[in-house]
C-alpha cells in the first residue's frame, strides 16, 4: 500500500481538484460534453501515473472500432486497471463498477466525472435497471469497460472465471465485443515499493456480432476469457520481467 498512500499524499492538490470539479460537473450536467469530462479524467490519470512511477505500454489501438458504441471486456487485477485502460483509449470511455468499490476514496468522484455506472450485486432490481441503462447508452454510442470476473484478488496475472451475465449488454446491443488483456497491472499497488513499474494494455481484435450471435452468454464468456488468457500467457513468455513483481504472487501456469 506504500505506493497508493504515497500517490494520495503527493497528489493532494489534484485530489482536491477532482472532488471540486466532479461536484461542479454534477451540478452543471449539461454544461460539459463527454469529451470535456474525459479530457479532465485523462489529466487526472496522467498525474496518477506520474506520481506513482508507473508506465503503461499500450498495444492494439488500431483494433478499436472507429464508430459506434461497444463494450471492452478486460481481466481484472487491481486498482490500477481502469487507469491503464483509459490511458490508452483516446475516445471517451467509462466503466461499470461494483457499488461497494465505487465508494472508495478517489473512485467516487472519478466515476462521477466519466459518468460511469455502478452495480449493486445484492439488489436484483438495481441490476436490471443498470443493465437497461447500459444497453441504451451503448446503443447511443458510448464505450464501456467491464471486468467480467466481477472483482480481483491477490492472483497476479491469473484469470478468474468470467461471469456470463456481463455479456448480455453486447448481445442485446449487437455491438462488437472488444477483449482487453492487461499484464502486470496488479504490480503497482501490491507491493510496499516505489520502484518504477511497467504494465501492459492490449486491445485485441473485436468480435463482431455475426461471430457470436448464435452463442450462449456462457460460451461467449469462455471464448473471451480464452482469448485474453492466451495473450497474457504470450506476453509473460516473451517479456523481460522484474523478479520482485512475482515475489508473492502465483503466476499463470
Amino acid at each position: 500500500m506504500l505506493r497508493f498512500c504515497f500517490v494520495i499524499v503527493v497528489s493532494i492538490p489534484y485530489v482536491i481538484l477532482l472532488y471540486v470539479k466532479s461536484s461542479h460537473m454534477d451540478k452543471c450536467t449539461g454544461k460539459y460534453t463527454e469529451e470535456e469530462r474525459y479530457e479532465f479524467a485523462k489529466f487526472i490519470v496522467d498525474k496518477i501515473m506520474k506520481h506513482s512511477f508507473i508506465e503503461t505500454d499500450v498495444y492494439g489501438k488500431e483494433n478499436l472500432p472507429k464508430d459506434g458504441g461497444y463494450v471492452m471486456y478486460s481481466n481484472h487485477q487491481g486498482k490500477y486497471d481502469m487507469v491503464g485502460i483509459m490511458y490508452g483509449h483516446e475516445k471517451p470511455c467509462t466503466v461499470v463498477m461494483d457499488e461497494v468499490r465505487s465508494n472508495l476514496p478517489i473512485m467516487k468522484p472519478f466515476l462521477a466525472v466519466v459518468q460511469g455506472s455502478t452495480l449493486d450485486r445484492s439488489d436484483i432490481r438495481n441490476q436490471a435497471k443498470t443493465m437497461k441503462k447500459l444497453v441504451q447508452e451503448v446503443n447511443e454510442g458510448r464505450k464501456y469497460v467491464i471486468f467480467p470476473e466481477g472483482g480481483y484478488s491477490n492472483n497476479g496475472n491469473n484469470l478468474g472465471e468470467f461471469k456470463p451475465g456481463s455479456f448480455k449488454i453486447s448481445v442485446r446491443t449487437k455491438t462488437p465485443i472488444v477483449p482487453v488483456a492487461i499484464v502486470d497491472s496488479y504490480v503497482p499497488y501490491s507491493y510496499n515499493s516505489l520502484r518504477k513499474v511497467t504494465t501492459q494494455v492490449h486491445y485485441l481484435k473485436p468480435i463482431e456480432y455475426e461471430e457470436y450471435k448464435n452463442m450462449s452468454t456462457e460460451e461467449i464468456a469462455h471464448m473471451v476469457r480464452d482469448i485474453i488468457e492466451a495473450k497474457v500467457k504470450e506476453q509473460l513468455s516473451v517479456k523481460k520481467r522484474r523478479a520482485f513483481y512475482d515475489k508473492r504472487i502465483k503466476q499463470v501456469a
